[in-house]
């Protein structure tokens, strides 16, 4: 069985750079003015950062399409005579990349697609990515794994927070007029995932950003109130600084058992920007399980 994924699930960074050879990323993609940038290196993540903070067009982004799909869904269905796949994707409420997968699958009828929805995006996906992975190379049949992909899934959360509004109003993520006003009276809104949706929900708000970053903190505990140990790790778009700062908040809080933090898809921080920093946690109880 192999797995195929898109760059929105940081994957790799989800799984501490330890990335399986059975996985394989299609990439997202992002246009800014006359420059396309694709997922894949740090050269373009760099350059794309550089030219957002002088642009005076604001970036679209896209999904790998069907074709795109459909071509790796057929490789790997000829080699190794293994044509099962699981394509597991960033949630259909927040791209249309589940979209693709599943027009990619009628393409390919050799392949044996199992499409997985992961209803959440970055980190959150990423780790049902890794471990998923893991399951296959244990030798667990389907069924099993798609059972640990939802536990994973129902347990996890991710908030995030950011300075500035305009990226995600202007990529239709947040309400325009909710957001103007938002960006008028300078709100820094703390911003999850809804498990059943999808999409993002606005969790609460602060007035600074370093008051943000703390009430991240007070969220997680609220729905960390038997105070279990936590498997957490922290994204950032562009923003080492936020991600070392939080981290600091958490360790005083929590029992924490840390994966390495890093920098997002930055075709994800097109749509929030470079200020942004998130968590992803759920309690470390949940992975036991993972061979």
């Amino acid at each position: 069985m192999q797995i195929v994924t898109d760059s929105g699930t940081d994957y790799p960074l989800a799984s501490n750079y330890c990335q399986d050879e059975r996985v394989h990323i299609a990439p997202l993609a992002v246009q800014l003015g006359a420059n396309s940038f694709e997922d894949g290196d740090e050269a373009s993540r760099d350059r794309f950062y550089q030219e957002l903070e002088s642009s005076t067009v604001l970036p679209v982004t896209s999904q790998p399409s069907a074709g795109q799909l459909a071509d790796l869904y057929r490789k790997l269905a000829h080699q190794d005579h293994d044509d099962e796949i699981l394509s597991i994707h960033i949630s259909s409420g927040l791209s249309g990349t589940i979209n693709s997968a599943a027009a990619a699958a009628k393409m390919v009828p050799e392949a044996r697609v199992t499409i997985v929805d992961t209803k959440t995006l970055s980190i959150a996906a990423g780790w049902q990515v890794d471990a998923a992975a893991h399951a296959i190379r244990a030798g667990w049949a389907k069924e099993r794994i798609l059972a640990l992909l939802n536990r994973i899934s129902q347990s996890t959360q991710t908030f995030y927070t950011l300075n500035e509004l305009k990226f995600l109003i202007h990529g239709g993520r947040i309400s325009h007029m909710k957001g103007l006003i938002a960006s008028l009276l300078q709100i820094k809104p703390l911003i999850g995932v809804d498990h059943e949706a999808g999409n993002y929900i606005q969790m609460g708000q602060a007035r600074t950003f370093p008051a943000a970053m703390k009430s991240l903190v007070n969220l997680i505990s609220s729905f960390n109130q038997n105070h279990q140990p936590l498997r957490i790790q922290i994204g950032h778009t562009r923003n080492a600084q936020a991600a070392e700062q939080l981290q600091g908040l958490l360790d005083q809080e929590f029992k924490c058992h840390w994966l390495k933090s890093g920098p997002i898809s930055f075709v994800l921080g097109a749509h929030t920007g470079p200020s942004m920093v998130g968590v992803c946690f759920a309690p470390q109880a949940v992975f036991a399980e993972v061979p």
